[in-house]
């Protein structure tokens, strides 16, 4: 039996910093992770640490040269999980509007798997009613969600926002997992 496959999509948060943590806390769960990023992302992680800690290419650029193989669409196939973490506010909206403008929404748009999202933004950003109304589109479409949370932020303030705890998004991931 093969393992399971969880596509890891990051985005320009900086919760991102937490991504290598969930790399490894998937495979410690005996999944293959494979990571696709947003070009913000990468100023928070870069796809080196990223593919070391996963074994895998970490697909990041549009227009690069194997951009020709559409490696998103490969890994939205093999998918049994899609898992969105950190959602951006900016992720969510391209998500919710069909946008498709970096290789996380390309891959959100191509997968038939089921999509977990786990945002991580400013609690101002989270309570707008537009990331409220596209937080709802995606649930319509089936979307899950895992948090935010309230708690510390970036700025040192204390709000609805936060980033889940790794485990806690790792723990989402199975529970999916073990309805397939």
């Amino acid at each position: 039996m093969s393992k399971p496959c969880v596509i890891l999509g990051v985005t320009g948060s900086i919760a991102a910093i937490k991504a290598p943590k969930l790399v490894r806390l998937l495979m410690e769960k005996g999944v293959d992770v494979h990571c696709v990023m947003t070009p913000n992302a990468a100023h928070f992680v870069t796809p080196f640490v990223l593919s070391t800690l996963s074994g895998a290419p970490v697909i990041t650029d549009m227009f690069d040269s194997t951009a020709a193989h559409l490696p998103h669409l490969k890994v939205a196939e093999e998918a049994d999980v899609f898992l969105i973490a950190p959602a951006s506010a900016a992720t969510i909206a391209r998500c919710a509007r069909g946008v498709a403008e970096d290789m996380v929404s390309l891959t959100y748009l191509a997968t038939k798997a089921p999509v977990l999202m786990a945002p991580a933004m400013h609690d101002t950003m989270w309570d707008h009613p537009a990331t409220q109304e596209n937080v709802k589109i995606l649930k319509s479409r089936g979307v899950q969600f895992v948090g935010p949370g309230i708690g510390p932020l970036a700025d040192n303030t204390q709000g609805e926002g936060r980033f889940s705890e790794p485990e806690e998004i790792v723990s989402a991931v199975e529970k999916i997992l073990s309805k397939k």
